[in-house]
């Protein structure tokens, strides 16, 4: 069997289908003609897609069936321990520690939070195929904190429309290089694909999509600054990003940063806010993993 990861798009604007399908996913638009060239994408589950231009129209349904790798592999429960913060017919709540991946990628198919959750759940949502069970939404590996999964495809819909329209308050905190001495910085710049590495984003006008950042310091320390994050989009690694560029690279990110640390990232999402499927306002706050400020010179504040 060759693992494939199916993604699920319905349209709300007229446009080609390979810059469409790269405008809301993180498959470039080369990418994006090689899987309509592998027959791998389908509109309303009836046309197969096979020219690039092809234009798509508000509430078509776009079906992404995306190769991972070449080799026979079936994704199995592990009995790994989750912290759940909540659970009800709809959704799980997660805490992810640092290090545990989101789900299984080519060279990584163990111990992934899905593993986990095929092992403790029966029932998640498929609408991301077999590889992405439950999942909505992604924090890194290294990024600590709150996750929403999905245990029905009518909840992961909505969860899903609510984090495009910017709907899901998403707070984090995190530790970062040097003095941040504004009472607040509002960061607006774009962030795109690394020319020369896919799995790298950078600060760039080019191919890429707004990104905003709020930045609230809390606490000064002799040569790091304790900051909360509020995010307005949810681009990926965008805090990683953002703060890199302003010279304040987070403690423990050695893509970003190159400022290693013998512990961990010192990232972690730790307040979501959302209105329920069943209507119903609910916010969530974890409090920091044990080791987030090991390490760290003064541990007290200088000042507050």
């Amino acid at each position: 069997m060759i693992l494939k990861e199916e993604i699920i798009l319905k349209v709300d604007y007229q446009d080609r289908i390979d810059k469409y399908i790269s405008d809301h996913t993180d498959i470039s638009r080369n990418e994006v003609k090689n899987i309509i060239i592998d027959y791998g994408v389908f509109v309303d589950e009836i046309v197969e897609v096979r020219k690039p231009n092809f234009t798509v129209k508000p509430n078509h349904i776009i079906k992404i069936t995306k190769k991972v790798n070449n080799k026979e592999y079936k994704i199995e429960p592990q009995n790994i321990p989750l912290d759940i913060i909540f659970e009800d017919e709809h959704i799980i709540i997660i805490n992810k520690p640092s290090g545990m991946v989101v789900h299984p990628a080519p060279g990584n198919y163990d111990n992934t939070l899905v593993n986990a959750l095929l092992y403790h759940f029966r029932n998640l949502s498929d609408l991301n195929g077999s590889i992405r069970p439950g999942i909505i939404h992604r924090i890194d590996k290294y990024t600590s904190g709150l996750l929403i999964v999905a245990k029905t495809n009518e909840a992961h819909r909505y969860f899903a429309n609510l984090i495009k329209e910017h709907k899901i308050n998403r707070e984090y905190k995190a530790i970062v290089k040097g003095l941040i001495t504004n009472d607040i910085l509002h960061i607006d710049l774009p962030i795109g694909r690394y020319p020369n590495d896919r799995q790298k984003m950078m600060v760039t006008k080019n191919n890429s999509k707004n990104a905003y950042t709020d930045v609230y310091p809390l606490y000064h320390y002799k040569n790091h600054t304790l900051i909360k994050c509020v995010l307005k989009t949810g681009r990926t690694h965008q805090i990683r990003v953002h703060l890199s560029y302003i010279k304040h690279p987070v403690l423990g990110d050695d893509l970003y940063g190159k400022y290693l640390d013998d512990f961990r990232q010192r990232l972690h999402a730790y307040k979501l806010s959302f209105t329920h499927i069943n209507g119903k306002n609910l916010t969530f706050e974890v409090d920091y993993p044990e080791d987030f400020f090991s390490n760290v010179e003064d541990i007290y504040p200088v000042d507050k």
